[in-house]
C-alpha cells in the first residue's frame, strides 16, 4: 500500500491533455453513516489506481445538494484525489447555484459536470425552478462567465430520452459546448460501435472536445435493467440473453458483466478513446477489477501504468 499523498487539484481539461489514456470514477452521495464510511474506504482502494479524476453527482432531484459538497470536500481533502461536482439546474434558483459554486470554489475544486438534472422520482417531468434555469446550457454559460472551474457536459451515445431525434440531441449538445463546456461524458452504454458513430456526428457538427465513454460494469441484472430503462440505453441481444440465462445466480451475472466490460473498454481505448469514467455505485470491486486487468495488458506503458 502506499502512502498517501495529497495531490493538487487538476483541470479536467489539461489532465486529457497530458494523459491519455486514463480512468476516472463516479460516485453518489451516501444516505447513511455507514455508507459514508464505506463510500471513503472505496475511494481511498480506487485511489491506487491513480484516477485522473473522481465525480461526485447529485441525488434524485438534486436531494443530496448538501451531501455532495461535503462529500467532495472529503474526497479532495482526506483522500487527496482530484474531484469533479456534479451541478444541476433541477430544484435550485440562480443564487442558491451561485452558493454552491462559491462552497465548491472556497474548497479548492476545480471542475465541475454541469447537468440539467433529472427530476424527483415522484415527479413526472422537469420543471424549471423558480428562478433557475431551464437547460445545461444556461447553467454552463453562467459558470463559465463568473468562476474558473472546469467545465464538463454530459451527452448520449443512443439520444436523449427526451429528444425527438438525433439530430436535435446533437444541437443541443453543440450548445453546451458553445457555452463553455471543454470536455464531455457519455451516459453508460455497451455497444462500442454507437459510442464511436455517436463522436463521428458530433465531430461532423463542430463538437471537438474530448468525450470520454462513461461504463457501468453489470453487477446485478435487475438493477441494469432498471438503469437502462431510466436512461435510454440499451443491451446488446446477445449480452441479454447470456444475463437472462444466469439471473437467478448473481455471483455469475457479476462475473459476466465483469468480463465484458473489461473486453468493452479495452476495444474502446484501442479504438482511440481518451480513457473511461466508470460508473462504480460507490463499489470498488468490479471497476478496480477492470482498471487492474486493463493495466496488466499494457503493462509496457510505463508512463500510463504509473502516471501520478
Amino acid at each position: 500500500m502506499r502512502a498517501f499523498v495529497k495531490r493538487k487539484a487538476m483541470r479536467i481539461s489539461d489532465a486529457l491533455a497530458a494523459r491519455r489514456p486514463f480512468f476516472s470514477f463516479e460516485f453518489f452521495p451516501p444516505k447513511s453513516d455507514e455508507a459514508h464510511a464505506q463510500l471513503l474506504e472505496t475511494a481511498r482502494t480506487l485511489r491506487e489506481l491513480r484516477p485522473a479524476f473522481v465525480s461526485v453527482t447529485y441525488g434524485a432531484g438534486g436531494s443530496t445538494r448538501a451531501r455532495t459538497v461535503e462529500v467532495s470536500k472529503q474526497i479532495r481533502n482526506e483522500v487527496g484525489l482530484n474531484v469533479m461536482a456534479h451541478v444541476t439546474c433541477v430544484g435550485s434558483s440562480r443564487p442558491e447555484l451561485r452558493s454552491l459554486l462559491g462552497d465548491l470554489e472556497s474548497a479548492g475544486i476545480e471542475n465541475v459536470l454541469a447537468l440539467r438534472g433529472d427530476p424527483p422520482r415522484d415527479a413526472p417531468a422537469f420543471v424549471q425552478p423558480s428562478g433557475g434555469f431551464a437547460h445545461a446550457d444556461e447553467l454552463i454559460a453562467m459558470i463559465k462567465r463568473n468562476y474558473n472551474f472546469c467545465v464538463g457536459g454530459a451527452c448520449h451515445p443512443e439520444k436523449h430520452l427526451e429528444a425527438p431525434d438525433f439530430a436535435t440531441d446533437l444541437k443541443h449538445l453543440r450548445g453546451k459546448v458553445d457555452a463553455g463546456a471543454e470536455f464531455l461524458i457519455t451516459q453508460l452504454f455497451f455497444d462500442n460501435d454507437k459510442y464511436f458513430s455517436f463522436v463521428d456526428r458530433a465531430r461532423a457538427k463542430g463538437i471537438n472536445v474530448p468525450i470520454l465513454p462513461g461504463i457501468m460494469p453489470i453487477t446485478n441484472f435487475e438493477q441494469i435493467k432498471r438503469f437502462t430503462a431510466l436512461c435510454g440505453a440499451t443491451i446488446p441481444p446477445k449480452l441479454l440473453v447470456e444475463l437472462e440465462a444466469r439471473k437467478s445466480e448473481p455471483k455469475a451475472v457479476e462475473d459476466l458483466g465483469v468480463a465484458f466490460a473489461t473486453l468493452q473498454c479495452a476495444d474502446l481505448l484501442r479504438r482511440g478513446a481518451p480513457g473511461i469514467h466508470f460508473y462504480t455505485l460507490n463499489k470498488s470491486p468490479a471497476s478496480r477489477a477492470i482498471v487492474s486487468s486493463l493495466i496488466a495488458a499494457t503493462a509496457w506503458r510505463a508512463s500510463f501504468a504509473l502516471a501520478q
